[in-house]
């Protein structure tokens, strides 16, 4: 039997990202985007987020500042927004939102007979200060956010859109990359809660830095 010899919370990790980095070889990323892959990494243990994961127009950057500035972070599932760490958004002074079980986003999808993630979306751009959006669940929400942008309705600093899934999933990625706006997105089917929260997590991280 294997002997276990790590078990504090902090050695486990930095040995977990020690490992990361070792299996990761020789591949290189762009400095401001290494941690935010190597924490999806760390989250989902899958290294096909080396290569998938894709950021656009300054995407990292427009994130950090977002943060720095205090936005609030709206998550389309309650994983996501239990998964976003709390204590650092709080040295930010930022906040995090989710409008899923709002009554008025159930009531609306319900007579629009679209999904309440999309109309979640629709809530959230009301508010400017709701300028960071992280989608893990569901591309009804990312195909909501890229309307409201055509619209002119909306002008996020930074979506995240790493819904996972096999309908619409991979289109809607592909249609959202086409617009001009900072984004973080995985492409292919890949995705989830698990992994937009961390890649907020560690946005916070390069903010606090």
């Amino acid at each position: 039997m294997t002997e276990i010899t790590i078990i504090e919370p902090a050695r486990i990790e930095a040995r977990s990202f020690e490992i990361i980095t070792e299996i990761l070889g020789n591949k290189t990323f762009p400095a401001e985007q290494q941690g935010i892959i190597k924490r999806v990494i760390h989250t989902s243990a899958d290294f096909d987020y080396a290569d998938n994961l894709v950021f656009g127009h300054n995407a990292v950057k427009s994130g950090v500042a977002a943060l720095k500035a205090g936005c609030t972070v709206v998550t389309d599932t309650r994983m996501a927004f239990a998964g976003i760490n709390q204590k650092n958004l709080s040295k930010l002074g930022a906040a995090k939102a989710c409008f899923i079980d709002d009554p008025q986003v159930m009531e609306q999808a319900k007579a629009g007979g679209v999904t309440r993630a999309a109309m979640a979306m629709e809530l959230a751009a009301r508010d400017a200060k709701n300028s960071i959006f992280a989608i893990g669940n569901a591309p009804t929400a990312l195909l909501m956010l890229r309307d409201l942008i055509l619209a002119g309705k909306l002008s996020p600093a930074l979506v995240v859109g790493v819904p996972v899934g096999f309908v619409n999933v991979v289109e809607a990625k592909e249609l959202f990359m086409e617009l001009n706006v900072p984004y973080i997105v995985a492409k292919g089917r890949k995705g989830g809660s698990n992994v937009a929260a961390a890649i907020i997590n560690a946005l916070m991280l390069e903010a606090l830095k």
